[in-house]
């Protein structure tokens, strides 16, 4: 059952897609009406599923599932690991590939595979305030404290210089 990302609680577990390059218009427009739809008829052992979703810079998918009352199923976790590869595909767009970083460069986001990060990292072409994007964060709470932070505050952290 589809509901508004912000009615649900903080502790509604989060998977989060970063794109390799930003959505336009008109991909974003079908991204929303087929992640509403799948949403809307998501479920575990029959059970509706209570889900939400961000797309925030035109660049992540960020779907959130509250497991208060129905959890997500091995089932219901490959169903939208297959709805997020349909849109790779529809698209010709990388999604599901985590061994890629996403971080702010001004006003937009940049995105770079893990070794072209850690060369920049080496050549101080980013910092410790460099705004990345850590999507390995758990649950909205998180998603909301941690997700858009320096990276001297997330994972990335190892690969910058301590001096």
């Amino acid at each position: 059952m589809l509901v508004p990302f912000d009615d649900l609680p903080e502790t509604s577990r989060v998977w989060i897609y970063q794109c390799n390059r930003t959505l336009s218009a008109e991909e974003m427009e079908v991204v929303q009406s087929e992640l509403a739809l799948f949403l809307d008829q998501w479920t575990a052992h029959g059970a509706q599923l209570r889900a939400g979703y961000e797309l925030p810079y035109n660049r992540f998918i960020v779907i959130a599932l509250d497991q208060s009352e129905t959890s997500a199923s091995g089932c219901s976790i490959d169903s939208s690991v297959r709805f997020i590869q349909n849109l790779e595909q529809r698209f010709g767009v990388d999604l599901l590939d985590k061994m890629n970083v996403s971080y702010k460069q001004g006003e937009f986001v940049a995105y770079k595979t893990l070794l072209e990060f850690k060369q920049m990292a080496k050549d101080k072409a980013v910092s410790k305030s460099t705004v990345v994007f850590n999507n390995l964060v758990n649950n909205i709470s998180e998603y909301r404290s941690d997700w858009e932070v320096p990276a001297e505050e997330s994972w990335h952290s190892r690969f910058l210089s301590k001096s």
